[in-house]
């Protein structure tokens, strides 16, 4: 049986002797779903695809190679996969899981990259694969997922989203981690709690109109990079705000993003 530092739950181990997480059974994507998935991707795909060669050449022009970032991320039915990015820190950068706003290990390339989150776009591979959705939980690394509390481990059973109602608090998120001197403790007492609650409204009314909607915020949200200095633009929280999480002012502003 083998426990991690934080975990308080028994967790199982990997042939290659590190934690995993228990079996869990698949909530299956329905059809219109899928078939949403693979439309818009192929379309952004084809539409971005000069933008991300471009991208690809700006990065191996100022950091080098590689230009991918390839990272093991927990999906349904909490299987791993292979998730695709631009890479934004630089190469051998070590140091805690989670990114925070001032993350010294960001490439200048890659804070530019971060603020208008291009460089996610390598994700719609993952979406047109079927190892993630348009709309869904945010992806989490094999590493933390391990150690997330079995009351929230249910997400897991959910395919991952490329946006989502995590995904538009990103900016805020970090920037709640900037002055933190134990980031992950933070991670799992505060926003691992917030984002399950988050998620678990989405998941509640998940139709295609509400994909849909999340399609047109997210082109918004990423359009509000251009203003928004500290996480305070359409669709987020403002740092200092962590304590107010669990009112019910913090939940209905929640609700309303």
């Amino acid at each position: 049986m083998v426990m991690t530092a934080r975990a308080r739950h028994p967790l199982s181990a990997d042939v290659r002797g590190r934690p995993a997480l228990p079996p869990m059974t698949p909530v299956a994507l329905p059809w219109t779903r899928r078939a949403l998935d693979v439309v818009v991707a192929l379309v952004l795909l084809v539409v971005l695809t000069p933008l991300m060669l471009l991208l690809a050449v700006l990065i191996r022009a100022t950091s080098g190679r590689p230009v991918l970032f390839r990272q093991q991320r927990i999906g349904e039915g909490a299987r791993e996969f292979t998730l695709y990015k631009f890479r934004t820190m630089r190469t051998g950068a070590t140091g805690s899981a989670l990114t925070n706003g001032r993350d010294s290990r960001v490439t200048g390339t890659g804070r530019l990259l971060r603020r208008f989150h291009l460089d996610e776009l390598p994700q719609l591979i993952n979406v047109l694969r079927g190892d993630m959705t348009l709309v869904g939980p945010r992806p989490e690394s094999v590493d933390l997922a391990v150690r997330f509390p079995p009351e929230y481990q249910w997400l897991f059973r959910h395919r991952p989203g490329l946006t989502g109602p995590c995904q538009l608090r990103s900016r805020a998120h970090a920037a709640l981690l900037d002055d933190r001197p134990d980031r992950e403790e933070y991670y799992f007492a505060v926003l691992v709690p917030l984002r399950a609650e988050l998620d678990a409204e989405l998941l509640s009314r998940n139709s295609l109109t509400t994909v849909m909607g999340y399609i047109v915020r997210t082109l918004w949200y990423v359009l509000s990079g251009l203003w928004d200095r500290g996480g305070s633009g359409p669709c987020s929280d403002r740092p200092g705000d962590a304590d107010t999480r669990h009112t019910e002012e913090g939940r209905s502003l929640c609700a309303r993003s």
